[in-house]
């Protein structure tokens, strides 16, 4: 029977003979040779990389390689002839490429080959004088570990790899055309491929806002690859001249600065569609990205048969990408409803019209356009169920309606087919921070929203998304990324005070040091005297550390800037407040705040409504009521990690931890907390998130 090893001899040998009958071909790559041996993409990936230890892609460059040099040897050829004979439609990215490989220059091969033949010479007698000198039990031995290290550094690590999604910015194209009106064809090509790639799921898409900044910013590829945290980076430029369109696509691995594709492509506008498949499938398989058939179709699928409707859905699509104002917003309509009149089944134009008229009445109370929006989403869904802005629309249509919950299936279900689109990922982070409050969701789509979305606003907004990233963090029992989350805010704004006083509570949940916290917070309210939050938590503190003198006057200052711009704001505080007003006598107060507590804990509904009826009842001397709540609240499965710190420190619990059964009801509510915590960190790995 052959062995595996004399198999995988035939199979690579097969794999160059076809490669080498497409030698000239510059279009032939991954997938050509994954149809003409007969595999699948993904199984011709995996298993070129056990039985040669290189990736598909670079199996064929050295082929290219390899016979550029054999030319270069024996042939009377130029470099510039042996460039395009062996597939290389750039002589600077052969000569480039040929560096890599022989470390030297192709046209230098002559100077070389005598150095390398001696050099191969001495290494030959050099190998066999040793071998003579080693003892022949010690070959099987060897043969052993060279396989375990062959596994080790070729085998395993090209698994674990697959399972990391690779991550790619594309730079804004630039037009090279004088005519400036073409830009937006420009720029629609560009959306097109970042679309595209960003339906790979096994593959990180940085947003479209995020790179915008680089459009006209000279920083260099290595510094912009840092900053977005990518692997590789697409730079692009082009123009339309009549009916004939001509790009320039590079493909820059991060890390090297090497340039792994530079293709020209010229195309006619009837073209178009299949112009923007190519450039995607080239990209996803010059980094070999596993595509699934799906994703495949997906690529593939043109948005329309109509050119004069994918034009002026275009037109609408540069209006929509690049204002904010509400009036120059409604300029894009007219566009999206004259591709819809030229293609009345164009998906893609009706999606775009119920997002626009979304976004117009995003900040307003009323609607005038709830009804367009569901129209023209319905109409959307109709013509392409699977289109992630169909999608959206349908989203949208539930949002306007305050039907919150309804909408979420539809983000679900666009994020399935574009894993990367930041557009999905902010609805979900604003719905689980603001409409329906869920910590752990919120966490999980804030940190995909900074994967694919790092850079795409001002230093302010960045700090703020930090602090919330933060302040997640923290709540869900992660100290030390909240700590590193919590720096990246004050990096970005060193004067966001609400990053500084939560950074105190972070550096306390990691060295209990109530001192140091209630100086932080000291600080950070004589920085300004008018931050009701920041005196209520100072008065907190005090409380918790039985200054009662202290903690009234800071609840004193707090209640004047509450009253003063009429906020309704922290009902549970009255709680600390009434304690804090009976410790030093003054019943009469307390008991204002105890009604006005009751009242609140009566009516709330949330996790903690049995935790905080607990507490009215131990501040009002009914322990075993109090203790009854307790162990409700016992039953709950998700709260804040502060709830774990603060809760054994409360002073008003002094009675009720003489119960019996208190500390055993105490340890279950810091159990359940450390199994939501231990869940959520599994949850966060899996989907490479920390």
């Amino acid at each position: 029977m052959p062995t595996s090893g004399s198999r995988d001899t035939d199979f690579i040998a097969k794999l160059r003979q076809i490669v080498e009958e497409e030698i000239s071909n510059e279009q032939f790559g991954v997938s050509e040779l994954a149809d003409r041996i007969g595999m699948s993409r993904s199984n011709l990936l995996r298993k070129v990389s056990k039985a040669s230890g290189v990736s598909v892609s670079q199996f064929i460059r050295n082929i290219r390689l390899e016979n550029a040099a054999e030319m270069l040897r024996n042939e009377s050829y130029t470099v510039s002839e042996v460039s395009y004979k062996v597939g290389f439609s750039s002589v600077s990215y052969f000569i480039k490429c040929f560096r890599e490989h022989y470390g030297y220059p192709p046209g230098s091969i002559a100077e070389h080959e005598p150095e390398l033949q001696e050099e191969v010479a001495e290494t030959s007698h050099e190998v066999q004088e040793k071998t003579r000198k080693i003892p022949i039990w010690i070959l099987p031995v060897a043969v052993v570990v060279l396989v375990a290290a062959a596994i080790y550094f070729f085998i395993l690590p090209g698994e674990d790899q697959q399972n990391k999604p690779q991550s790619i910015a594309v730079l804004p194209f630039i037009n090279d055309s004088n005519d400036s009106s073409n830009v937006y064809i420009i720029n629609g090509i560009m959306e097109s491929t970042l679309n595209k790639l960003q339906g790979i799921e096994n593959l990180r898409v940085i947003s479209r806002t995020s790179v915008e900044k680089y459009r006209h910013n000279p920083k260099t590829i290595p510094e912009i690859a840092k900053e977005l945290n990518v692997n590789y980076v697409v730079e692009g430029s082009g123009q339309k001249a009549g009916d004939r369109i001509l790009l320039n696509i590079q493909l820059i691995e991060a890390g090297t600065d090497n340039y792994l594709l530079s293709r020209q492509y010229e195309r006619t506008t009837e073209d178009i569609f299949a112009l923007q498949s190519d450039i995607a499938r080239n990209i996803a398989e010059e980094i070999e990205v596993i595509i699934t058939p799906e994703e495949q179709k997906r690529i593939e699928k043109a948005p329309t048969e109509n050119l004069e409707a994918y034009d002026e859905f275009l037109k609408g699509l540069e209006i929509l990408n690049n204002t904010a104002d509400p009036e120059e917003l409604k300029k894009a309509i007219p566009h999206f409803h004259a591709a819809i009149r030229l293609d009345n089944t164009f998906a893609r134009a009706y999606a775009a019209t119920a997002i626009t008229y979304y976004v117009v009445e995003v900040n307003l109370a009323e609607r005038q356009f709830a009804d367009s929006i569901n129209y023209y989403a319905d109409k959307a869904l109709f013509y392409d169920s699977e289109l992630p802005q169909s999608l959206i629309s349908k989203a949208l249509v539930y949002m306007a309606h305050h039907e919150y919950e309804l909408a979420v299936p539809y983000f679900e279900k666009a994020l399935e087919y574009n894993p990367s689109y930041d557009l999905v990922l902010y609805f979900m982070v604003d719905l689980y921070a603001n409409y329906l409050p869920d910590t752990e969701k919120y966490l999980e789509y804030a940190l995909r929203g900074l994967q694919v979305d790092p850079a795409a606003y001002d230093s302010v907004t960045n700090s703020f998304n930090y602090l919330h990233i933060a302040n997640a963090f923290i709540q869900s029992g992660f100290q030390d990324q909240a700590l590193k989350y919590i720096n990246k805010s004050l990096d970005y704004n060193p004067d966001n005070l609400y990053s500084e006083y939560v950074k105190a509570y972070i550096v306390y949940a990691g060295n209990r040091d109530m001192d140091q916290l209630r100086e932080s917070l000291k600080r950070a309210l004589d920085k300004d005297r008018n931050r009701l939050d920041i005196a209520q938590e100072l008065a907190k503190i005090c409380y918790y550390q039985h200054d009662y003198q202290a903690a009234y006057e800071y609840y004193q200052l707090y209640l004047a800037i509450k009253n003063a711009v009429g906020m309704d704001v922290y009902p549970q505080e009255d709680a600390k407040i009434a304690y804090t007003c009976l410790q030093l006598g003054k019943k009469e107060e307390a008991d204002r705040f105890l009604e006005s507590y009751k009242t609140f804990s009566e009516n709330t509904d949330s996790a903690y409504k049995n935790l905080n009826l607990c507490m009215y009842y131990a501040l009002t001397g009914n322990t075993e009521q109090a203790y009854s709540y307790l162990e409700l609240f016992a039953q709950e499965q998700q709260f804040h990690y502060w709830t774990v710190l603060f809760l054994p420190l409360e002073p008003p619990f002094q009675e009720l931890r003489k119960v019996r059964g208190y500390k055993r009801t105490v340890s279950k509510i810091e159990n359940n907390f450390n199994a939501f915590h231990e869940n959520l960190k599994a949850s966060l790995k899996e989907k490479h998130l920390i």
